[in-house]
Parts: C-alpha cells; sequence; structure tokens
C-alpha cells in the first residue's frame, strides 16, 4: 500500500476517492471551519447512513432534498417542527425557520482519508508533510519561478505550473539515481 501526505488547501474530494481507489494511504490537514458565530456547527449533526438523513441535536430528521450541481446534497428540515423547537435560535437564522445541512456526494471517502490522520501510521506520516509537501511548494515559488506566471490565461498557466513539475519530477529522479551509485 502506497502513502501519502496532502495539504488540505490542494485537497479536493474526487483526490480522496481517488487515493481509496488506488489503496493509497491518503492523509489530509485538520481544516478549522468558522462557522457563523452563534449558530451550532454542522457536527453537532449526526448523519444516518441506513437512513439517509440527517438528525439535529434536539432528533429531528433533516430529510434529503437536492443535490446542487457542485455535487452536494442538501439535507432539509421541517420547518412546522423547527418552529416550536426550543433551539431554533441556535440553529438557524432562516426566516422560514428552515435548517439546511449539506453533504458532499464523495462524503464517505473524505472521511476514510481523514479517519487516516488520526491513526498511529497516519500520524507518523503527517510529520513529513512539511518535508516534502511544504518543501515542494516552497522550491516551486523560490527556485523556479512560479511566484508569478509569467503569462496570462488559464492554459498558459497551466503550462507553466506542468513545467515546473516536470522540472522538479526530474530533479527527484536524478537525485534518487545519484544516490544509487
Amino acid at each position: 500500500v502506497e502513502a501519502v501526505a496532502l495539504d488540505s488547501g490542494y485537497l479536493t474530494t474526487p483526490i480522496c476517492k481517488g487515493l481509496y481507489d488506488r489503496t493509497i494511504f491518503g492523509v489530509i490537514a485538520h481544516r478549522r471551519y468558522h462557522p457563523t458565530k452563534g449558530l451550532m456547527p454542522k457536527w453537532k449533526f449526526t448523519y444516518d447512513k441506513e437512513r439517509k438523513v440527517y438528525v439535529c441535536p434536539n432528533d429531528q430528521e433533516l430529510a434529503y432534498r437536492t443535490t446542487t450541481r457542485e455535487g452536494y446534497q442538501e439535507y432539509k428540515s421541517d420547518p412546522k417542527v423547527c418552529a416550536e423547537c426550543p433551539l431554533l435560535k441556535e440553529c438557524t437564522r432562516s426566516k422560514n425557520k428552515t435548517k439546511v445541512v449539506t453533504r458532499h456526494v464523495w462524503e464517505d471517502y473524505k472521511e476514510k482519508v481523514r479517519d487516516n490522520r488520526l491513526s498511529s501510521s497516519g500520524k507518523a506520516l503527517y510529520k513529513f508533510r512539511k518535508e516534502k509537501v511544504e518543501r515542494s511548494f516552497a522550491d516551486s515559488k523560490e527556485l523556479h519561478g512560479l511566484r508569478y506566471c509569467r503569462l496570462r490565461g488559464l492554459q498558459n498557466a497551466s503550462e507553466q505550473v506542468l513545467l515546473t513539475a516536470a522540472c522538479q519530477n526530474m530533479k527527484k529522479i536524478a537525485t534518487h539515481l545519484a544516490k544509487q551509485g
């Protein structure tokens, strides 16, 4: 099994699924989300995988309503039930008294990669992140001119980034071959 530590700023959900599908032990950084002050954060709502619903701290179900184009499933509460809830002011500020909780369609894969970080081998691997991942970005900026893109446009910027990554990979290969003799 391969292992990889990635910076969460560059890790997207499809990457988590790709790591899982290839049986690569991925580790992502913990991101501190800042929910709206005074309102309950998403982690206080529990997801029931069997029934595919979220359950609020007051034991009310938030049923699935729709999936957005970005791949987020929306779970909404019943406004009639929420109107009489003692936790309403801590839960939502919506005028229609409805709480909406979102979950990405590949959230299960994100959770599996998050669990890797909490394991003993994940903690050991995560310590190397600053030596591998962060160092690579720093080298790109300092040694390969990626602090600013030379040309404008997505195509040109992509070419510059890919050429920089190719140069870094060639340097790694050369260093590896030099160590072997």
